[in-house]
């Protein structure tokens, strides 16, 4: 992104609004908002760049396709737990994520953004199971840890490969590995 604007990742983050993003995930802003507050200074700038820069980093992770084919497989429901705006779909067009779990928990629709409590709270009632029903994965670490305060058993991901392993140690059994009818090609998610 920082090709666009020609700035250093420092400088991005010392024009750029202080609480637009957070507000545009909270579903505060619209995205005509989002677009006009961006830089704190009312800059003009490449919006539809913007969204292609982040359009074009997402990709599967390796072996993640493969462990969300076999978790489903297994029977097991999983659901996207995301702080995001509205621009989760850009995630979903291109990578298809439905296919493998619904987009159920994201900021821009409940208004809540992870650490905070309630979110976890709420997604535990929406599913209709206590937090310790629950086995949430993150890669942030104040994510994990509010998890776990409200009862959710949470791994902090690292890869598909370490996921698996401390999936099956929770006592997640999954099946051995299937053949599918289509195969899903993907590097990251």
């Amino acid at each position: 992104m920082l090709h666009i604007y020609r700035f250093t990742f420092k400088e991005l983050l010392a024009a750029k609004h202080p609480t637009a993003w957070i507000e545009f995930e909270k579903g505060l802003l619209s995205e005509e908002e989002f677009a006009a507050s961006f830089f704190q200074d009312g800059r003009e700038y490449d919006y539809e760049g913007l969204k292609l820069c982040m359009a074009s980093g997402y990709e599967y992770l390796d072996g993640m396709a493969t462990l969300l084919q076999r978790l489903q497989g297994a029977g097991f429901e999983m659901h996207a737990f995301s702080n995001y705006p509205s621009w989760y779909t850009m995630i979903e067009d291109k990578l298809k994520l439905s296919q493998y779990l619904p987009w159920s928990f994201v900021s821009c629709h409940s208004g809540l953004r992870k650490p905070d409590h309630q979110a976890y709270l709420d997604a535990a009632e929406h599913l209709g199971v206590q937090p310790s029903e629950c086995i949430f994965v993150d890669d942030q670490p104040r994510n994990i840890e509010a998890a776990a305060k409200v009862g959710m058993l949470a791994i902090q991901f690292q890869n598909a490969e370490s996921l698996e392993k401390e999936l099956v140690a929770c006592g997640v059994s999954l099946q051995p590995e299937v053949s599918f009818s289509h195969n899903v090609v993907c590097d990251q998610i």
